[in-house]
C-alpha cells in the first residue's frame, strides 16, 4: 500500500516507510522486502527515466541520486545508487532524485540536459537519463566544497578528471563516448575548450569567450533541489516492515542483530544480511528470503577507526567512504610507507566499482563484522594473522608493495579476470649487488574461489634467496602448479597467464638492479628508481597519473555544396531523452490484470527436449503456466522469409544455443524471469549428428540453402 500524503489514521501504531521522490512524499505500510527501488519507481510513480537494462548494476541505466540527512552533523549527503539493486526498504527517510527531478519540460531543463542535447550526446537515449544523473551527483558535491576556488562563470568546481570518472560506470551502446565525455567536461573548471569536439554551439576558430557565451549557462551556486524538510523530522532507524510472510528488519545494535540471527538459527527460516545489496549483481539470487536484515543502523558497523595497528572499516561503510579513509593525507600515527600502502589499496579499490556501487565487507569475527587494513598484516582482501612473520622496513630491509587488476574495462563495474596484491621485504645490507629475499605475501583473487588465494609455497621457496632470473623462473613454474582456476571459471588459461605475468612484472626489475630507496617503497610506474646509477630522490605519493582519456582535437571539414546538409543540428527529442521524458515501449503502463512471460532458451546446440520442469526445492512464485510448442493449437510458425520458415519454439530437436524452447507465464515480470531461470530442461543427445560449424563441413554434408529467384 502506497500513499503520497500522510494518513491521519493509525499511523502511530504501524511501521511505515517514508521517503521522497523528486520532492513528492511517499509512504509505504506493507510491501515485499525484495522489492527494488527501480520496481517501485517504474510501477508506482510517473517517473520512468530509470530503465531496467542489465539488472546487475553494470550499465548505469537505472542510476538515481540518493540524499540522506545526517541529524548529528546537520548536513545532507548526496550519492548515486543503482536502483535495480537498491531495496526499497533501505531508503527510509531518504530523498530520491531521478532525471525528471533534475530538469524537465514543465519546470525547465537543467544545463546538463541542455548541453547533452547540444553536444549530440544522445542517440537512442535509453542510457542518457542515467548518465545525466551520474554527472549531476559529483557536480552537486563539488560545488559544495568550500576548499575549492570559485570557478569562472559558466563552469563548476568539478575537474576534468572527475567529470570523466563520473560516468565510468555508465555504458552507451550507440552514441560513442567522445560526445558524452565532451558534454561532461564542458562543466569542468580546468577544461581546455579546444579539446571539446564537434557540437551545435560554436564554429571552428571562435574564441573561448565566444564559445563559453554560447553554452547553456551554469551557476555553481544555484541548487535546484533541496532536501525536503518533512523528511528531516522522520525517524529513519529501527524500521521493521514486511508483508504477511516476508519481513525487513533494521537492528540498531549488535545485541539486536544477534537476537535476529538466533531466531534464524532456531526457526529454520531463510535470512539475508544486507547493506547495499550490490552483491546481487554478481551472485544471481533466484530465491526469496523470509527475513532481510539491514546492517546500516548499527553504529559499530558504520565507523572507520584508525589506530597504531591499522585502519578498521565497518561492514556497512560505503566503498567511497572506505577509499577516502585509505587515501586521507593526514593519517596520524602511521609511517610514510604505511600511508603509501593505504593509498595504493585505495587506488586499487577505486578501479573495482563505480561510485554508485556500495562495498560490503564480511571478513572477521561474527561479533564485529568488520574488515581491517593493517600495513604489516593485511592487504587487498587477505588477512594475515597467527604466526606470520611481520613485514617491516628499516635501513637494511625495504618494503615493496603493489596491486594489479586485469578487467575488460580499467574502471567501473567490469568483473575482473584477476586481482593481485604483492607485499615483499628485501634486504640490501649483506648483498649490496643484489636483493636478498626475506618475507613475502602473495594473494590472488577472481579464480572462481570464494576467497582470495595465498600461495605460501611460493613465499617459502623465495625466502632467503638472492633474486635472479633462474630463481624467478622456478618461482613462476611453481606458481603455475599452485594457482589453478576452479572448474567453470571463464578464460582459465588467460587468468593463469596473468598471475605469472604480474609476478614477473613485480620481481623482474629487482634482478641485478640495486636501488637507492628514498621512501622504502618501489613503484612500478617510476622506472628511474630501478636504474643502477640513479641517485635521484622520489616521492611516490606525488606521482600523477593521466586522466582516462587523452587530450585530442577534432577537425571536421564541412562542405557547403549541399548546405544545410552537414550543419550541426540538435536532434529533435534529444533533450526529452536527457530528462527521461521520452516514452519507450516498456514505459507504457501494462493493462489491468495483465500476465507476464519470459522465454526459456536452449543451452545445447543440438539436442532433443525430453521435458521441462522446475526444481522441487525452488518453488517459483506466481507461475500461471508453462507453454511449449505442444500447446500451440495451430502451426508452430515464428516467421517466414525467403530463406524458409522459422519455428516459434523448438519442437523435439533444438537447432542452436539460445533457441526458444518454451515460455513461462506469471503474475509479474519479475516472477516470470525468476521462474524461467529456475527451469530445468531435460536434454537427450544420443544418436544426433554433430552440428555444422564451418563452410567446409556444410559442403561435405551437402547442407545448402535453396537458390533464390526474384522476378525481373
Amino acid at each position: 500500500m502506497v500513499k503520497k500524503k500522510k494518513n491521519a489514521k493509525d499511523t502511530t501504531t504501524k511501521q511505515r516507510l517514508v521517503f521522497a521522490v523528486n520532492g513528492q512524499r511517499f509512504e509505504v505500510y506493507s510491501i515485499d522486502p525484495s522489492t527494488t527501488l527501480l520496481e517501485f519507481l517504474r510501477s508506482q510513480t510517473p517517473f520512468k527515466s530509470v530503465k531496467l537494462s542489465c539488472g546487475e548494476g553494470g550499465c548505469g541505466a537505472c542510476i538515481v541520486l540518493l540524499s540522506k540527512y545526517d541529524h548529528v552533523h546537520n548536513k545532507v549527503e548526496d550519492f548515486t545508487v543503482s536502483s535495480c539493486l537498491t531495496f526499497l526498504c533501505s531508503i527510509n527517510g531518504c530523498s530520491i532524485i531521478t532525471a525528471e527531478g533534475i530538469g524537465n519540460s514543465k519546470d525547465g531543463f537543467h544545463p546538463i540536459q541542455q548541453r547533452f542535447s547540444g553536444f549530440h550526446a544522445s542517440q537512442c537515449g535509453f542510457c542518457t537519463p542515467g548518465i545525466c544523473v551520474s554527472l549531476y551527483a559529483p557536480l552537486v558535491n563539488a560545488d559544495k566544497m568550500n576548499n575549492r576556488a570559485e570557478p569562472s562563470p559558466g563552469f563548476s568546481k568539478l575537474t576534468v578528471s572527475e567529470a570523466e570518472k563520473s560516468i565510468a560506470g555508465n555504458l552507451c551502446r550507440c552514441t560513442g563516448y567522445r560526445l558524452i565525455v565532451d558534454a561532461c567536461k564542458s562543466f569542468a573548471t580546468d577544461v581546455d575548450m579546444v579539446d571539446l569536439g564537434f557540437n551545435s554551439y560554436w564554429r571552428k576558430g571562435e574564441s573561448n569567450e565566444v564559445k563559453l557565451s554560447r553554452l547553456p549557462p551554469y551557476n555553481c551556486n544555484y541548487v535546484p533541489r533541496v532536501f525536503p524538510e518533512f523528511l528531516k523530522k522522520e525517524t529513519v532507524v529501527g524500521l521493521n516492515l514486511g508483508s504477511e510472510r516476508y519481513h525487513w528488519y533494521s537492528p540498531v545494535s549488535l545485541k539486536e542483530l544477534q537476537g535476529l540471527l538466533q531466531m534464524e538459527a532456531n526457526g529454520g527460516t531463510s535470512m539475508k544480511i544486507i547493506v547495499g545489496n550490490t552483491g546481487m549483481g554478481y551472485y544471481k539470487e533466484l530465491v526469496h528470503y523470509d527475513k532481510y536484515i539491514d546492517l546500516r543502523y548499527i553504529p559499530e558497523l558504520s565507523i572507520v577507526r584508525k589506530d597504531s595497528t591499522g585502519i578498521e572499516i565497518g561492514a556497512a561503510v560505503m566503498i567511497s567512504k572506505a577509499i577516502e579513509a585509505l587515501k586521507e593525507e593526514n593519517q596520524g600515527g602511521f609511517s610514510k610507507e604505511a600511508k603509501l600502502v593505504f593509498k595504493k589499496i585505495g587506488d586499487h579499490m577505486d578501479k573495482i566499482a563505480s561510485k554508485f556501487i556500495r562495498l560490503e565487507f564480511d571478513d572477521g569475527p561474527e561479533e564485529t563484522f568488520s574488515f581491517r587494513y593493517c600495513y604489516n598484516t593485511t592487504f587487498c582482501g587477505y588477512n594475515f594473522r597467527n604466526n606470520d612473520r611481520v613485514v617491516s622496513s628499516d635501513a637494511c630491509n625495504k618494503l615493496l608493495f603493489e596491486t594489479y587488476r586485469a578487467a575488460p574495462r580499467p574502471l567501473g563495474n567490469a568483473l575482473p579476470y584477476l586481482n593481485v596484491a604483492f607485499l615483499a621485504q628485501v634486504s640490501l645490507c649483506k648483498n649490496p649487488t643484489g636483493f636478498m629475499l626475506k618475507n613475502y605475501r602473495f594473494a590472488f583473487g577472481a579464480y572462481g574461489t570464494k576467497h582470495s588465494i595465498r600461495v605460501k609455497e611460493v613465499e617459502e621457496f623465495l625466502y632467503g634467496k638472492l633474486l635472479s632470473f633462474g630463481v624467478l623462473y622456478d618461482a613462476i613454474k611453481l606458481l603455475e602448479t599452485l594457482v589453478i582456476p576452479e572448474d567453470g571459471t571463464s578464460s582459465p588459461a588467460y587468468r593463469s597467464s596473468l598471475d605469472v605475468g604480474f609476478l614477473f612484472e613485480f620481481l623482474s626489475p629487482l634482478i641485478d638492479s640495486p636501488i637507492d630507496f628514498s621512501d622504502g617503497l618501489v613503484n612500478r610506474y617510476n622506472r628511474t628508481l630501478l636504474s643502477k646509477n640513479s641517485n635521484q630522490q622520489h616521492d611516490l605519493g606525488q606521482i600523477k597519473f593521466p586522466t582516462l582519456l587523452s587530450s585530442s582535437r577534432q577537425v571536421i571539414q564541412l562542405n557547403k555544396e549541399y548546405h544545410p546538409v552537414g550543419e550541426p543540428t540538435i536532434k529533435t527529442g534529444a533533450i526529452l531523452q536527457a530528462s527521461g521524458e521520452a516514452v519507450y515501449i516498456d514505459d507504457i503502463p501494462s493493462p489491468k490484470d495483465c500476465l507476464y512471460e519470459a522465454f526459456i532458451y536452449s543451452l545445447e546446440p543440438r539436442a532433443r527436449v525430453k521435458g521441462i520442469k522446475f526444481n522441487p526445492g525452488s518453488s517459483p512464485k506466481g507461475v500461471i503456466a508453462l507453454i511449449t510448442s505442444k500447446d500451440i493449437p495451430g502451426l508452430n510458425l515464428g516467421s517466414k522469409t525467403v530463406f524458409g520458415t522459422e519455428l516459434l519454439y523448438a519442437d523435439d530437436l533444438t537447432e542452436g544455443v539460445g533457441q526458444r524452447i518454451a515460455f513461462v507465464v506469471a503474475d509479474t515480470q519479475k516472477n516470470a524471469n525468476i521462474a524461467a531461470d529456475l527451469a530445468v530442461v531435460d536434454y537427450d543427445k544420443e544418436n544426433i549428428e554433430p552440428p555444422i560449424l564451418s563452410v567446409e563441413e556444410a559442403v561435405e554434408r551437402s547442407s545448402f540453402y535453396a537458390p533464390l529467384f526474384y522476378p525481373e
